[in-house]
């Protein structure tokens, strides 16, 4: 310990605190880190927190885990067949259930209601069982000396260390690969300013107390912009034929005017009062078809991945006692190394798809609709063999 404050107080001199914007990454995995010990003592971090920082470990097997993620490459029908499972659907009742209070107070002081925020828990962590067992200290090190997205995970490695110190966090805190912990998977950072004392015990245990968990998870989803008393995602018909161009996410219309091109209600009914949605049609227009409401937005704010997002938003839909939704027919798809391929021909014609991975995120489907509409085809999004072959 006192080595290595010797060598943080000799880095303080040569280098002294740090701006945002001229932090670094890469490079020698000491001097590095003696530079996080200098700007994490600048900011207030004590003797607990820097000596836990001294013990931080580089570890491949979490770049290993940045690179792959391969289990978005799936399709929506295979993911959420996959994941809204009976375990979730009867422990997620069941939990609603037994901490009815908690979620009414949850609710009460920050608009989101029990089934969103149970959907969450039970995806990261199946209600707090399965919270990681990758060292979160060893895990933001190397993100954060990484030079992919260092910017994300520098802070949260320092506010981590100011979890440490305070004595919130064990150091050798254990959680997933990409440095979330507890049983709703949160940020150091976040875990810091959004933490909530649910159960009024003086602290803030995110990977104990169910309260707390609960608590915290609504104010963290009320900062993302959850709107109080407002839908998320509600499952529809469509025709056969209506404006395909007309649906997206993003392309927010008043529901009359869905209604006008066909769409209607799950069961074949009119669609009712509700603000402005979009249509989406993660597997194309044959496919399932949900509008999704601007609450459905704070989805992708928690999660990048749209098979995610949707997948807990129709968790949550099925947790408020909405029925499985209908796959339908759809075309058949592209498989990884066809995605890739289709990829490669979108960016050959100036469209950002957010990299050549194989997955088909938002930035990939949007650029597929604009495709579908130059070469006259029904704009929903969904790549086909077709696509690929007129590319």
């Amino acid at each position: 310990m006192k080595v290595w404050l010797a060598a943080l107080c000799a880095a303080m001199a040569v280098v002294g605190p740090r701006p945002a914007a001229a932090e670094q990454c890469g490079g020698d995995f000491e001097t590095w880190r003696a530079a996080v010990a200098s700007q994490a003592s600048a900011e207030g971090v004590g003797t607990a927190g820097l000596d836990a920082l001294s013990r931080a470990r580089f570890d491949t097997r979490v770049l290993a885990r940045d690179r792959a993620q391969g289990v978005f490459t799936q399709d929506f029908i295979q993911f959420s067949s996959r994941m809204v499972n009976d375990y979730r659907l009867q422990h997620g009742a069941a939990r609603m259930k037994k901490y009815a209070g908690v979620f009414a107070q949850a609710q009460q002081t920050y608009g989101v209601p029990a089934p969103v925020i149970t959907a969450f828990w039970a995806l990261e962590t199946d209600f707090g069982a399965v919270q990681g067992d990758f060292s979160t200290l060893d895990a933001l090190a190397t993100l954060a000396h990484d030079c992919r997205r260092p910017e994300l995970f520098r802070p949260h490695l320092v506010a981590l260390l100011k979890l440490i110190d305070q004595g919130v966090l064990p150091a050798d805190v254990e959680g997933a690969w990409a440095g979330e912990v507890g049983q709703i998977q949160m940020l150091p950072g976040d875990y810091l300013e959004k933490g909530v004392d649910g159960d009024g015990d003086g602290r803030v245990d995110l990977r104990g107390s169910v309260p707390d968990v609960i608590m915290t998870a609504a104010r963290l989803i009320a900062a993302l912009g959850w709107r109080a008393n407002e839908p998320w995602m509600q499952e529809v018909r469509v025709p056969e034929t209506m404006p395909w161009e007309e649906t997206g996410r993003t392309n927010r219309l008043p529901l009359a005017q869905w209604a006008s091109w066909g769409v209607a209600t799950r069961d074949g009914g009119t669609l009712g009062e509700g603000p402005d949605a979009g249509l989406v049609l993660p597997m194309g227009r044959k496919g399932p078809a949900f509008l999704v409401y601007a609450n459905y937005d704070v989805y992708l704010e928690w999660n990048k991945s749209f098979v995610y997002t949707l997948t807990a938003a129709h968790l949550a839909r099925r947790l408020a006692g909405d029925p499985p939704y209908r796959k339908g027919y759809p075309e058949p798809g592209l498989n990884p190394e066809e995605m890739r391929a289709l990829q490669e021909k979108l960016v050959a014609r100036g469209h950002d798809v957010g990299g050549i991975d194989g997955v088909l995120g938002v930035k990939t489907r949007e650029a597929v609709r604009k495709e579908q509409m130059r070469l006259g085809l029904a704009v929903d999004g969904w790549p086909t063999q077709a696509l690929l072959a007129a590319l």
